[in-house]
């Protein structure tokens, strides 16, 4: 078993604690913990009477964040959690509301570095993909127990891969000959799926291993579920500062932030609103707010980063 320190680059950490407006004396939250980046730049603007609350549902993001911020003391709360289930976490700790959160979503570099996780088509080590490693659902039982049908899909709508259901077919093909049991043994079946000449731009199975770790650890229905009520737990002029690392994502948190905004389900021929919906607030970000040159040639993973920003009325 490989260790290794958990280190993260913090995407759009600039950006991100630009838009959080942070008072000295709020409360804040980072639903998506990781290795603390964004939270100690955080901690670092607050006074005596500020308080924040990080939450990570990895265990080994809890125990480096929390190493890295003890200097912080009393003003720091760590919760090991889904941010999913930030609102009952926050009344555990006597908090109704905060004054911004942070969620930088996706797989942080440990994860993907971390041999034994299963996450990466570049080390070869046993299908797992787990975020939170107490769930019992793993990649290896999504590979080998999901049918061709289910298996077609995750891999055309999470992964946007054109030969998802060819991938599917091959899958279900060998799994029936052994189990499929580490990721060099996916691999070969995705690239034997792939035509040759369509395996020049990038890994093959890169698509593959996007939509099998979003379905084992359910990310866009953890996050379609959670917006809501993560802008109703801020204060009024608090901001709600998303990253998002693919299209799925992105259009979650936009289509999300838009509705917030405008929830009017009136026809657009009604004279005045009748529905009786009321906006959450507005959209600070109209376009996604992207990395930097500069961010962009200091971590190749920044490319496909997008920060959307909400701010409750």
């Amino acid at each position: 078993m490989v260790s290794m320190a958990f280190e993260h680059y913090s995407v759009l950490l600039e950006e991100t604690i630009e838009n959080l407006n942070i008072k000295p004396d709020g409360i804040y939250l980072d639903g998506t913990l990781g290795g603390g980046g964004h939270s100690e730049q955080i901690l670092k603007r607050l006074s005596d009477r500020g308080r924040h609350i990080g939450i990570d549902q990895d265990e080994a993001a809890i125990e480096a964040a929390s190493k890295r911020l003890e200097a912080y003391g009393d003003k720091l709360t760590v919760i090991r959690n889904n941010y999913r289930n930030a609102k009952a976490a926050l009344d555990e700790i006597g908090v109704s509301h905060v004054d911004g959160i942070v969620l930088d979503l996706g797989v942080s570099s440990y994860q993907l570095d971390t041999e034994e996780r299963g996450f990466s088509y570049r080390f070869d080590s046993e299908l797992d993909m787990r975020m939170d490693r107490r769930q019992s659902l793993t990649a290896k039982q999504i590979i080998n127990e999901y049918s061709e049908m289910e298996l077609f899909h995750i891999i055309k709508d999470y992964g946007e891969d054109q030969f998802a259901k060819n991938i599917a077919k091959h899958i279900v093909r060998a799994r029936a000959e052994k189990e499929i049991e580490t990721t060099f043994e996916l691999n070969e079946i995705i690239k034997a799926a792939i035509p040759a000449k369509m395996r020049v731009n990038g890994h093959p199975s890169k698509r593959t291993f996007q939509a099998i770790r979003i379905e084992c650890n359910r990310e866009l229905e953890v996050l379609k579920e959670s917006l809501d009520d993560l802008i109703d737990l801020l204060n009024p002029g608090g901001r709600l500062c998303i990253i998002t690392f693919h299209s799925l994502e992105d259009r979650i948190v936009k289509s999300a932030f838009r509705n917030a905004e405008n929830p009017c389900v009136c026809p657009p021929e009604f004279p005045v609103c009748v529905c009786g919906k009321k906006s959450k607030g507005k959209v600070i970000s109209r376009k996604p707010i992207l990395p930097s040159a500069q961010e962009l040639e200091e971590n190749s993973r920044s490319k496909s980063a997008k920060l959307r920003v909400f701010e409750k009325r």
